[in-house]
């Protein structure tokens, strides 16, 4: 069963288009979530699901699905996914934070109730956009990001689902650094998955298909897996410097978070909306996206292909 990605929506520092994703050497400025919603609705929010909400937005509005703010798609038939292993970690240290200082929770704001859940940024992109369909929260480890596409897909081809909504994000605070000992990415990236024949009906513009999947030990081992799949042969990686060294030298290769810093969740999503920036430019074969090195509890890859093999842009199905 062929899974195409048929929506893209970048949220990070300086990008938010895949071609300013596939172009961008250093990040510039923050997102500003208010600049692209409006204030209503994101006073109580933390910064994770604001971010997470701008990405939802542009990607359903990439994708056809959201015209002049209303869902022109069967709410119940499209599921939400997202990635993120830090986003509300801060609300979760304030909250226990208070909770050590003064002996019980009267003190803690009630604002900080539902933040404090770790599937908030799912939830509150399905409630703010009137998705329906099932609801997954993803938060693994390096992997998350791809590990949230493959079971995207997933949906769709048991039929649960005709669209799913994917979401990588991650906020940049002084306790995420702290964890991470360096700066965060401060955003992420979106897309929306579909069934072939779901995209066909509607006319979808297609930007890229679901290669091969793989998820084990051992980064060059799935690589040589996946390549072993392809009809075509892969023309690039994406990988974290942590994987880089086990991957062919010879192909082209770029490392995200040498750019934006540390994406964890966010990375294997953010690695699709860059690969597709590249098809809409310059790559007409497939690529192979890794999330997790060999150090790490789990290597997961991808490969992402570009609308057709000779293409180099989107084309309609």
């Amino acid at each position: 069963m062929r899974i195409f990605v048929t929506g893209v929506g970048v949220a990070l520092p300086g990008a938010d288009s895949t071609a300013a994703l596939a172009a961008a050497r250093q990040p510039e400025g923050a997102v500003e979530p208010a600049a692209v919603l409006g204030k209503k609705g994101l006073r109580y929010k933390d910064r994770a699901t604001q971010l997470g909400l701008v990405a939802g937005y542009r990607v359903l509005t990439d994708a056809g699905l959201l015209k002049d703010g209303e869902l022109t798609a069967d709410s119940s038939r499209v599921a939400v996914l997202v990635s993120s292993n830090l986003g509300n970690v801060d609300t979760v240290c304030r909250v226990a934070r208070t909770i050590s200082d003064e002996g019980s929770t009267r003190g803690l704001s009630p604002m900080d109730t539902p933040n404090a859940s770790s599937n908030i940024i799912a939830s509150e992109i399905a409630i703010r956009f009137g998705l329906h369909g099932p609801n997954l929260m993803v938060c693994n480890g390096p992997t998350s990001g791809l590990d949230a596409v493959r079971w995207g897909a997933a949906l769709l081809r048991s039929g649960r689902a005709d669209q799913a909504v994917v979401v990588g994000v991650e906020p940049d605070n002084e306790i995420v650094r702290e964890l991470v000992g360096g700066p965060v990415a401060d955003g992420g990236a979106a897309l929306v998955l579909e069934r072939a024949e779901v995209a066909g009906a509607r006319g979808a513009t297609v930007r890229a298909e679901i290669g091969g999947q793989v998820r084990g030990a051992g980064v060059a081992r799935n690589f040589a897996r996946l390549a072993a799949g392809e009809p075509a042969a892969l023309v690039g990686w994406f990988a974290p410097a942590g994987a880089a060294g086990s991957l062919p030298a010879e192909l082209p290769g770029h490392d995200l978070a040498a750019i934006w810093g540390e994406l964890s969740g966010a990375l294997g999503v953010v690695q699709c909306a860059a690969a597709i920036g590249a098809f809409d430019t310059r790559t007409d074969g497939p690529v192979c996206l890794v999330a997790g090195g060999d150090e790490d509890d789990g290597s997961a890859a991808l490969v992402l292909r570009p609308p057709a093999p000779t293409a180099s842009g989107p084309v309609a199905v």
